[in-house]
């Protein structure tokens, strides 16, 4: 072979036309990144003759964890939760579920079936996250798998096809078509500086014809993966035409679905059963009374030897005093209650920004998706509510609950927008989905994370590229004083999941834990 590629030069177009699961297979394969880590709870010193009291402001995922395992070890903790529910983000709507939008209260009236709940906030586990996995196994949570990507699933894009929704694999066959012809010319023209053995060479062109189905002479002329235009098992199949690239490099929507089995969805996914809030649920079934609800803060006052916080339930103004705080309330609220924390803290906690994800669904009153052959998987489309899901569980009920909408980049175009305007929006773009999709669905709700009552944002934003902002990062990843700790995915470079929660609830209590031990050690 006269111009061989490099190793590195080959992963770099994976990853520019593959996508990274490609790059992550191979990797893997050849063993040049680690395995996934184990489950990170720290094994917590044991108090014995030891009184100590920990206050945990806030019952979202961290909360509950530090809670859990502070408990597990013999603390005597306090959780205090200002709304009616535990779980934060982490909300599962079903019939009778209040809606606490500020502006826009909503009950939902979805049927009262186990199998009829929408997922509002956190919706997927990564088999990767095994943090979360861990504490599903120890808390009892039964879980099922989750399908993410569905070749037989929709996509539309008003830029091609007339805006005709097409299949997943029609799309994706053609564009892997394309890019593995692309790949298959660079491996004659890209400079070399560690070339491929000839064998080596040669097994990578097979992989890129495979990948993409090339012809024997490497070029793209269609596949049978795309689906056929006529005929079935019994009978004679004529191959769909392929989509001309032209085409394709005009459909916003692309870049969307080669990407969407990677990074963290690309590992097998899994739901608990019943609904996300089954964890949550799990965590206060082990903690009971010392969840406080409806408990909201009003003061926090550090000291050398604890921390005293003032809160107030049912009208009452209370105070608790205790050794520890872990504080997991969004960090734009805590900039508004009266508190003593250092000035450079206060400051660092103003800089986080927080996204302004939007969520819809609707009540379908039968599974058209089912009888178009979509058990489960996801709907693309370039239109504001990007996302039609298909429940993966009830499969063969008489109805289901479908994801309606959902864009957690930019959601405040529907946020400025009535209930009733979403609603309508909802039914409008998915009509392009599926053309009898306002005579198939009812009881639609909406969730504005920027515009929910406790929250009033979703995940925080990170990028942690710069100087400043890594050292913003630090001081509030770590304690003050060795008795305060800001937690919650919103002290994590990778916000937005329950396992970077989890994660930074475990950094903290192993801060402490270290603070523990070293005072046992010198007593």
């Amino acid at each position: 072979m006269s111009n061989p590629v490099s190793r590195r030069e080959f992963l770099n177009l994976l990853a520019a036309t593959g996508g990274t699961a490609a790059v992550i297979g191979i990797t893997s394969a050849l063993g040049m990144i680690p395995s996934s880590a184990s489950a990170s709870a720290p094994e917590l010193l044991r108090l014995s003759n030891q009184n100590r009291k920990a206050v945990i402001l806030g019952a979202g995922i961290s909360g509950l964890t530090v809670a859990y395992e502070l408990t597990k070890a013999g603390y005597d903790c306090t959780v205090l939760e200002s709304s009616h529910r535990a779980g934060g983000r982490v909300f599962t709507v079903r019939a009778g579920t209040l809606i606490d939008e500020i502006g826009n209260p909503q009950y939902c009236q979805f049927d009262d079936e186990p199998h009829m709940y929408f997922n509002a906030g956190a919706a997927r586990i990564p088999s990767t996250h095994t943090n979360v996995l861990h504490y599903c196994k120890e808390l009892g949570v039964d879980l099922e798998l989750f399908i993410n990507e569905n070749k037989m699933a929709w996509i539309q894009d008003d830029n091609i096809m007339g805006g005709k929704p097409i299949r997943n694999a029609e799309l994706t066959t053609n564009v892997r078509g394309f890019m593995a012809e692309l790949m298959n010319k660079a491996m004659s023209e890209v400079e070399l500086d560690k070339p491929f053995t000839d064998e080596e060479a040669e097994l990578v062109l097979q992989m890129i014809h495979a990948f993409g189905d090339l012809n024997a002479e490497g070029r793209y002329t269609g596949s049978n993966r795309a689906g056929y235009a006529s005929g079935n098992y019994v009978t004679h199949t004529v191959q769909k035409e392929m989509i001309d690239v032209r085409n394709l490099l005009r459909a916003n929507a692309v870049r969307q679905v080669i990407s969407d089995n990677e990074g963290e969805t690309g590992p097998m996914l899994m739901q608990p059963v019943g609904g996300m809030d089954r964890i949550p649920a799990g965590f206060a079934r082990q903690l009971d009374s010392r969840i406080k609800y409806k408990a909201q803060v009003l003061s926090l006052n550090l000291r050398d030897d604890g921390v005293s916080v003032e809160y107030q339930q049912d009208g009452q103004r209370q105070l608790i005093e205790a050794d520890y705080c872990f504080n997991s309330i969004p960090s734009h609220f805590m900039n508004g209650i009266p508190n003593n924390l250092p000035t450079e803290y206060t400051q660092a906690m103003k800089y986080i920004r927080r996204g302004t994800a939007y969520k819809g669904a609707f009540q379908g009153k039968e599974r058209f998706w089912e009888k178009e052959g979509i058990y489960g998987g996801i709907s693309w489309t370039n239109q504001p509510i990007r996302q039609i899901w298909y429940p993966p569980h009830g499969i063969h009920k008489a109805k289901g609950v479908v994801l309606a909408a959902y864009d957690y980049g930019n959601g405040m175009a529907f946020t400025r927008m009535t209930h009733e305007q979403r609603i309508e929006a909802m039914i409008v773009q998915g009509e392009k989905v599926h053309s009898n999709y306002r005579s198939m669905v009812e009881k639609g709700v909406t969730i504005a994370w920027h515009r929910m009552n406790h929250m009033l944002g979703c995940s925080a934003r990170w990028n942690v590229v710069t100087p400043e902002e890594e050292q913003i990062f630090s001081t509030l990843q770590h304690s003050v004083n060795g008795r305060y700790w800001l937690i919650g995915d919103q002290v994590s470079k990778h916000t937005a999941w329950m396992e970077s929660a989890m994660q930074a609830a475990h950094v903290a209590l192993a801060e402490l834990d270290q603070r523990v031990r070293a005072e046992s050690a010198s007593a």
